[in-house]
């Protein structure tokens, strides 16, 4: 990873330049980093959990977002399928991720298109706005997946995904949530963040939860997700550790069990996701000073050893 000088983007027609103010790493780009994720290709500057200022629009982009604030919405859908059209860009069989098929918010300025572009609060913190992205994944899993009358629930990983799906779940209306996390100060801030209880394994836990939310993506915690499920629970897998994982499929079946994948986020979980956080109710703690983009490859190299004390590190020009 380097840091390079570029020349300042122009605004194609339909988009807007965006001064990157706050900027969160994720697993996936750290993943990516690693070489274990084959749909960010080098050269590429990434960064899809971003917020900051748009300082210019092209050709038939509203001028009125110049100077205001924004968080990004990366998911670029083609604007026109059924799936766009209804909201859910995520599903939209054309779609691409700013920060992995273009240019993302690593960087002083990023060209977004207009539609990407989510206004938020003119005195809402940049970090704040980096986390929606994050924290609207977390809204659409348990939105998507918690089945109906479901009580318990297990999240298995506390980073920021495992986080969010855990207040997700809480707002939902789940009576008792639990995490499961090896690192001791993510387990203390989990239960700072309202889990009822956390655990470093599974082992301390009776099977018999209905939704069981994998936010890390290993082989051992899908099949850990599957063995406490209750009979007719669900299981949602949200983690994009490892891709080819063999389940006890007789299991599955013979418990009636419901396995679904999550991806990303409707328009509308984006939209609850910064309401939540710009009211309040929800928020990883503590937020890290924003590290200038000069100390972007450390910052790499140090997640990259594995999970951290800091739940999210920030980049920012």
């Amino acid at each position: 990873m380097t840091v390079d000088e570029v020349p300042e983007p122009r605004p194609e027609a339909g988009e807007a330049v965006v001064h990157s103010e706050a900027a969160g790493i994720c697993g996936s780009e750290i993943e990516g980093y690693l070489g274990r994720m084959s749909n960010r290709v080098p050269p590429l500057v990434m960064g899809h959990e971003f917020a900051g200022t748009v300082t210019e629009v092209g050709d038939g982009a509203d001028r009125a977002w110049v100077g205001k604030r924004v968080a990004i919405n990366p998911i670029v859908g083609c604007g026109r399928c059924k799936y766009c059209v209804r909201g859910d860009r995520n599903l939209c069989p054309e779609r691409l991720l700013v920060g992995v098929g273009v240019p993302g918010g690593f960087a002083a300025t990023v060209s977004v298109p207009e539609r990407c572009l989510v206004e938020m609060p003119a005195d809402m913190d940049a970090r704040l706005g980096a986390l929606v992205e994050p924290l609207a994944n977390g809204v659409h899993a348990i939105r998507r997946g918690a089945p109906d009358g479901a009580m318990t629930a297990v999240i298995i990983g506390a980073g920021t995904i495992g986080l969010a799906c855990m207040q997700a779940a809480l707002v939902h209306g789940l009576g008792s949530v639990t995490v499961i996390e090896p690192h001791p100060t993510r387990r203390i801030q989990a239960i700072r963040l309202g889990a009822h209880a956390a655990h470093p394994s599974t082992a301390e836990i009776e099977p018999g939860i209905d939704l069981v939310v994998d936010a890390v993506g290993a082989e051992a915690t899908r099949l850990a997700a599957i063995e406490l499920l209750s009979p007719a629970g669900t299981a949602v897998f949200i983690g994009l550790h490892d891709d080819a994982t063999p389940l006890p499929w007789r299991r599955v079946i013979r418990g009636n069990h419901t396995i679904r994948g999550v991806f990303a986020y409707a328009d509308s979980d984006f939209q609850q996701a910064l309401e939540w956080l710009s009211s309040g109710r929800a928020g990883i703690g503590d937020l890290k000073p924003v590290l200038p983009l000069e100390d972007g490859p450390e910052a790499f190299a140090t997640l990259a050893k594995g999970p951290t004390d800091d739940i999210k590190v920030f980049l920012g020009a």
